[in-house]
């Protein structure tokens, strides 16, 4: 039976969601996990404002200065805890209950396979998310440090839940998939450890694919310029052959990765000052950057040398002539959070079809009741 109502999804939820709340480790859980939230907090929130001070930052620059960073690092760890205790809310779900004996007692209910599936999908994204409410009040004290925009909690709350909500069921595919429960587990961890680590180490793999000797535009420094004249040189061109490596053709590949998706979401954060950058926004431009790929000239003039004049007075820099061409401005996220999104559907999918009944073959132990 392919129905879904609500009244058997949340029958499902329930019954999922009331096991977790009886079990003592479930508010050990909640505790610990706000204790280190507020303690990366406090520790960023203290190891930027010293940077801050340590830069010369003005006090009416301050705030600009540390919210950025301090959100975005933030963020990122909530994410990052997020994606280790989400494998571990639904790996386990259906092998788990097919262990212990209680999940013949629901295929043979009214419930259909798709209500299951869905009830205990929604039973672990409800636990995921008690995490990240958790998690709120410090996202607000690192967005008090001003700086970044006040949408930038909702945005970032809202992305945060949907990439939990993927992982809660790409999880739930492999506990339908696998007979036992750690190796459930593992593969959903080698799941998420391949979107978040793997995609940025495929990417660099494949610049020298990528890479092609060509002939580009080089502006540098006259070999007749008189180092000692305390006069900007005028920048010359010359052509030379080098590598360029074209990531325009490969940048889809970090597109799939959680940290980008919610980088690239996140709206953008005030200018920053005083060298401190934010997370947030190296990732969107690096990402954007390699989207555009190579610029077609390159300026090995200006800010290529410190050179002082026999006076110990520095050389003004040249004007540089070459147009630094800006980052494809294209949103990234929407192609990577669909590809997440496809992925959790798969899971939801397999899952489904694994719970229907009756089953013409079973893994070897598999126990049925």
């Amino acid at each position: 039976m392919s129905r879904m109502t609500w009244h058997g999804v949340r029958t499902v939820a329930l019954l999922e969601l009331r096991q977790r709340v009886r079990s003592t480790r479930w508010v050990v859980a909640l505790v610990v996990w706000f204790l280190v939230v507020g303690a990366i907090t406090a520790l960023t929130w203290a190891a930027i404002g010293g940077l801050g001070a340590g830069l010369g930052a003005t006090s009416g620059d301050d705030r600009v200065l540390t919210g950025p960073p301090i959100f975005g690092a933030v963020v990122f760890f909530v994410l990052f805890l997020g994606l280790l205790v989400s494998p571990t809310l639904s790996a386990t779900s259906v092998n788990g209950d097919r262990n212990a004996g209680t999940l013949a007692t629901l295929q043979v209910t009214l419930l259909s396979p798709v209500e299951i599936a869905v009830g205990k999908l929604l039973a672990a994204w409800v636990a995921a998310l008690a995490f990240l409410a958790v998690s709120v009040p410090f996202l607000v004290i690192a967005l008090a440090a001003g700086g970044v925009p006040v949408v930038s909690v909702v945005v970032c709350l809202v992305v945060l839940a949907l990439l939990l909500a993927v992982i809660c069921a790409i999880g739930l595919g492999f506990s339908a998939l696998s007979p036992r429960t750690s190796g459930s587990a593992v593969l959903t961890f080698l799941a998420v450890a391949g979107l978040t680590v793997l995609t940025p180490i495929v990417f660099a793999l494949s610049l020298p694919s990528v890479t092609t000797q060509e002939e580009v535009r080089v502006w540098t420094v006259p070999a007749t310029y008189d180092w000692e004249s305390g006069e900007p040189p005028e920048c010359e061109w010359q052509t030379q052959t080098m590598g360029v490596s074209h990531t325009e053709r490969t940048w889809w590949l970090l597109a799939a990765n959680p940290f980008v998706i919610l980088a690239d979401a996140a709206p953008q954060a005030r200018a920053e000052t005083a060298g401190v950058s934010d997370p947030l926004g190296a990732i969107r431009t690096a990402v954007r950057s390699a989207r555009t790929g190579p610029a077609a000239e390159q300026d090995w003039c200006t800010g290529t040398f410190v050179s002082l004049t026999a006076d110990g007075t520095a050389i003004d820099e040249p004007q540089s002539p070459v147009e630094v061409p800006e980052p494809d401005r294209s949103l990234v996220w929407p192609y990577g959070l669909a590809v997440n999104v496809l992925l959790g559907a798969i899971g939801l999918t397999v899952a489904i079809r694994r719970l229907s009944i009756p089953q013409r073959r079973l893994p070897r132990g598999t126990r049925v009741a």
